[in-house]
């Protein structure tokens, strides 16, 4: 099979991003949130757990910590009893309270909005970083690739690397700059209702003409 080429990719992109946005006209960010700090704590917690399990923790989590400075303050061992049940909880503690003293010594505990500000925090790397700029405040700086938007891309052969930031890399030069944070948001759910993991209903995609690896 010729290699096909980024211009015939890109066209390929659209026509997905298309069928996506009709199936998925409601699309968005499934953690619950009222404002940035809330989403930065939240995608913190989401590592290796659900986006449900996260806003089941975070509904009373929130209600305790409304602050930067509430969770800078917080004792370590309280932080990790609130947010057991996420998994990985004593790294997921020490890194919130981390983060929020750092926001109180630099930002006077307001989340910043740049990549640059953003991916020096404790627990924030670019994929956190592109989940707060794209969802908290509209900015389109780059695509979240979760282990959804990998796995999917791969099998649509829009990528064929491995590591995220590569992904990533390969998927801004196709997905149009406008739709780099909802291109997520569809492939997570296209992922979580069609193309699941262990068992792909290709039989059912609706971008099965699409795919170079659907199943017969």
């Amino acid at each position: 099979m010729p290699r096909e080429s980024l211009k015939s990719k890109a066209a390929r992109t659209e026509q997905i991003l298309q069928l996506l946005k009709e199936e998925f006209p409601d699309a968005r960010c499934s953690l619950d949130y009222e404002n940035p700090l809330q989403l930065l704590i939240a995608t913190i917690l989401s590592a290796q757990c659900t986006d449900a399990r996260v806003n089941v923790v975070t509904e009373d989590l929130f209600k305790t910590y409304k602050s930067a400075a509430d969770f800078a303050d917080a004792p370590i061992g309280e932080l990790e009893g609130a947010i057991r049940s996420t998994g990985f909880y004593r790294n997921k503690a020490k890194s919130i309270k981390g983060c929020c003293e750092a926001l109180m010594e630099k930002y006077e505990g307001v989340v910043p909005d740049t990549m640059e500000e953003l991916t020096p925090l404790a627990g924030v790397g670019r994929k956190t970083a592109n989940v707060l700029l794209g969802n908290a405040f509209g900015k389109e700086e780059g695509v979240v690739v979760d282990t959804h938007v990998g796995r999917i891309t791969k099998l649509l052969k829009l990528t064929n690397q491995g590591n995220p930031g590569k992904v990533e890399q390969d998927l801004v030069k196709i997905v149009p700059r406008d739709d780099w944070t909802l291109f997520s948001h569809l492939l997570i759910r296209h992922g979580r209702k069609t193309c699941v993991a262990r068992r792909p209903d290709c039989q059912a995609c609706r971008l099965a003409e699409l795919c170079p690896s659907v199943k017969p």
